[in-house]
């Protein structure tokens, strides 16, 4: 099989192959994008936020479309896939909509004589690495703000969402791009480390694994590149005393099993308060019965297919190693039988520091409780993991809620909710789980020259 492919997670079937380019096609691209870099950033402020504009309108004309190429490349149910072509179209709207605002001078207050104010300016070609299980909104976070600064993009989207890409690309061409200002890249991994040690692209943005985070990062260091990093994530969502708990739970499943389990601010860890135990754990399972696995073309399915056999298969290792060492089963756990890479929602308990599941990134449909007999206990062990990304505590108790936010080490923090991502709201983690921010005038501010101009 070539290296980008459609590869149908319902059946295992490959739909589509494709080829990936050439040393020299790279290399091409890549002048295409220093020299289209010359002229966007010079181009009017107002263009290049209808050009947003028009890239917001045309994701929400194709939304169908876009959306089931979503469903059959990487298994996300259709009414899932639709809503995140719309959270696309928001960001690309939001940035046009912002724009003025965003860019605009920051007038500083200065000691000495005259004015001094930061503009903030593009910087250059940028290489954005994207992943597979958001594949519209992943791109969307990158480019939006960077074509607003004045950047131009060069996009590797994943192996398995070849059409996406294309399908992308092809609707930032229709919406009035200029040559050479997005290009999509089917290109190796030999490829991506050149294109980083070229003098021309000025940055890299990469949303994946920890091993692709730290290649990237040591490449993006050696080579003086800007760079951001939104690796991985074992969110805790921590529910103490006086939470509501029928909220707790319905929020603990559906960030827990939406997308199949398969992001990073996921609820992959609920760590629950005694006091609340056998009435949170009692919610919790009841509506975890509720996401059972179905077509993911069917505007009903909730739990559709992992993106492929082989996530399923790193998945239930994990799981099975648990169960070995003596972690309960509440929910699940077995792969069924049949074609498709389906794994049901499973609940454990009973995890230990011994078993995989306490510190590998669980990217699956696997809940894993734990009990504590205190709210100190519960942030120790919401802190102890090398990850931290995103995290959510449920209590009606505002003072201990803003307590526990403040120990968490996060980069983010859910009171009454999990993380749910916005236009206007930076994205981002700590410790493994990567470097700088996203979305909102933090992600504007990754990629952009923050100029000084001092007037006398």
């Amino acid at each position: 099989m070539k290296k980008y492919a459609t590869v149908d997670p319902t059946s295992g079937q490959v739909v589509q192959e494709f080829d990936t380019m050439t040393d020299a096609d790279v290399a091409d691209a890549l002048a295409r994008s220093a020299t289209a870099y010359r002229r966007w950033q010079s181009q009017d402020l107002t263009e290049r936020r209808s050009l947003l504009q028009r890239i917001a309108d045309l994701h929400r004309q194709h939304s169908v479309e876009l959306a089931k190429l979503m469903t059959l490349e990487m298994g996300k149910p259709i009414s899932q896939a639709k809503a995140e072509v719309e959270l696309s179209a928001s960001i690309y709207e939001y940035y046009s909509k912002n724009g003025d605002d965003l860019l605009a001078d920051e007038e500083l207050s200065i000691a000495g004589a005259g004015r001094a104010l930061v503009r903030t300016a593009s910087i250059g070609p940028l290489l954005g690495v994207m992943p597979w299980n958001f594949p519209y909104y992943q791109v969307a976070r990158f480019v939006a703000p960077n074509l607003l600064l004045g950047n131009t993009i060069l996009l590797k989207h994943a192996s398995n969402c070849p059409q996406q890409a294309l399908s992308i690309a092809d609707l930032i061409t229709a919406a009035g791009a200029p040559d050479g200002l997005y290009q999509n890249l089917f290109a190796t991994s030999a490829q991506i480390a050149d294109i980083i040690a070229s003098p021309l692209l000025q940055g890299v943005s990469l949303t994946g694994s920890e091993k692709a985070g730290s290649a990237i990062g040591a490449l993006a260091g050696q080579y003086m590149k800007k760079c951001v990093l939104e690796l991985g994530g074992s969110d805790p969502l921590l529910v103490l005393a006086a939470a509501d708990i029928k909220k707790a739970a319905s929020a603990a499943a559906s960030g827990r099993f939406g997308n199949a389990g398969q992001a990073c601010t996921s609820s992959k860890r609920l760590i629950v308060e005694e006091s609340v135990w056998d009435p949170f754990v009692a919610a919790f399972l009841e509506k975890a019965a509720e996401w059972q696995v179905g077509d993911p073309m069917s505007d009903d399915t909730r739990l559709g297919p992992m993106s492929s056999y082989q996530a399923r298969t790193e998945l239930a290792e994990q799981v099975d190693d648990a169960i070995a060492k003596g972690a309960t089963v509440h929910q699940g756990g077995v792969v069924p039988d049949g074609p498709g890479a389906y794994y049901p929602a499973t609940v454990l308990s009973g995890v230990t520091p011994d078993m995989r599941a306490y510190r590998e990134e669980l990217f699956g449909p696997v809940a894993v409780l734990y009990r504590v007999a205190s709210v100190d206990e519960a942030i120790d062990l919401a802190n102890d993991s090398p990850f931290g990304l995103g995290s959510a505590v449920f209590t009606e108790d505002q003072e201990l809620a803003a307590d526990a936010a403040n120990r968490l080490e996060v980069g983010m923090v859910g009171i009454n909710t999990t993380i749910k991502s916005a236009p206007d709201l930076p994205f981002g983690g700590v410790k493994t789980s990567g470097i700088g921010r996203e979305l909102g005038k933090f992600g504007l501010n990754e990629f952009a020259n923050k100029k000084l101009v001092r007037i006398i």
